[in-house]
């Protein structure tokens, strides 16, 4: 009677599942971060080689 005992306080302890549920919806954040990071790093590294350029251009003149 004792292994049913267990058994039962096994299958209605919940904090485990809260556990892997927490586990989850964090790696799908950082997931979500790392794909935003991606995306915003190659937006970056081309608007500032267009900058750079400009910049070469630029003449500046002193008195």
């Amino acid at each position: 009677m004792k292994f049913f005992k267990i058994t039962r306080k096994f299958h209605n302890e919940e904090d485990g599942a809260v556990t892997v549920d927490w586990v989850v919806l964090t790696a799908a954040v950082v997931g979500m971060g790392a794909i935003a990071l991606t995306a915003i790093k190659t937006q970056t590294s081309a608007l500032s080689g267009k900058v750079a350029s400009y910049m070469s251009t630029i003449e500046i003149k002193t008195q």
